[in-house]
């Protein structure tokens, strides 16, 4: 009872900074999935990849098809987590591979995977606009969206962000073993850090690279189904979640998947206390003078180093 009268007399409000702390919560869970495809493809070929947003949008259309037609969320989900994979391996086998292999010298080697993500961003999303057109659709949740109950109050935040933040919690520890207790994990290591000595010592590199993009494919399907319920889909839907993921990666270092999450999580904070506390228009400049700061400090990330290369 004092420390609320305490409280009120210095205006704090306790209803707000509840609602603040869990929707950073869920807003950096959304952030740490496209972070954590940004990453994979990147230890796996060292490629930024840029048509991370059209891959997961693409993606989450096929998923809202599904949900349509089935009439269920999770098979849905299932087929926009399934046809990422597939749209991941596909782009690597057929489209960045042979760009690797006519590219090997020159400075076009850095500039041409960079300029190569962008230009099939682009297609993809064309390719959307041409089949289910630029209108704006919706995917319902498959549980509540409407505000918890707290200490008789109603906040922002729904059993659908609940659903999230559980959702990303699983598939990071998933991942987490995936990397640190198999040999696929320690094959997708080793193909991004030497990969000549990998092929020396009989591990398929190109088969490797494409599981890397398989996988970055199948975390951009669910961040796409776990993000459109709370927005709307449209072609473009996916673009501020990229810049926002490829910020919380630089911010948690691109080799380190536990750093994926921590700077996803560190800038979904950040951008929700500001937008809160000050202003919403600050929600861009806050993330971007993090990037900034980070970039000036420890280029390599915050969590870079290596325990990095271990997860």
């Amino acid at each position: 009872m004092i420390l609320q009268c305490v409280l009120h007399i210095w205006g704090f409000n306790m209803n707000q900074f509840i609602t603040a702390v869990l929707t950073s919560l869920s807003t950096g869970a959304i952030y740490a999935l496209m972070s954590i495809a940004l990453v994979l493809v990147w230890r796996s070929t060292r490629v930024i990849n840029f048509a991370q947003a059209g891959q997961a949008i693409f993606t989450t259309y096929i998923g809202y098809e599904v949900t349509i037609r089935s009439g269920s969320y999770w098979v849905g989900l299932v087929s926009a987590i399934l046809s990422g994979a597939l749209l991941g391996a596909g782009i690597d086998r057929f489209f960045m591979r042979p760009i690797f292999k006519r590219v090997t010298s020159g400075p076009i080697v850095m500039i041409a995977p960079v300029v190569a993500t962008l230009a099939l961003l682009g297609i993809i999303q064309a390719i959307i606009g041409f089949i289910w057109g630029l209108n704006y659709q919706t995917i319902q949740a498959p549980v509540s969206t409407d505000g918890l109950k707290i200490f008789g109050s109603i906040i922002a935040f729904s059993p659908f962000n609940l659903m999230v933040l559980i959702a990303v919690t699983l598939s990071m520890i998933l991942l987490t073993i995936v990397f640190q207790k198999t040999n696929i994990g320690l094959a997708l290591r080793a193909s991004a850090y030497a990969p000549e000595v990998s092929k020396l010592s009989g591990i398929r590199v190109d088969a490797v690279r494409t599981l890397g993009w398989a996988l970055a494919g199948s975390a951009g399907g669910l961040a796409g189904m776990l993000y459109i319920p709370g927005s709307y889909l449209y072609p473009n839907a996916m673009d501020v979640l990229l810049v926002f993921g490829f910020i919380a990666a630089v911010i948690g270092g691109l080799d380190s998947l536990f750093g994926a999450v921590a700077g996803a999580m560190i800038l979904g904070f950040a951008v929700n206390f500001s937008a809160t506390y000050i202003s919403y228009k600050l929600v861009f400049p806050t993330a971007f003078v993090i990037l900034i700061l980070v970039l000036l400090i420890k280029p390599s990330g915050v969590f870079s180093g290596k325990k990095g290369r271990k997860d």
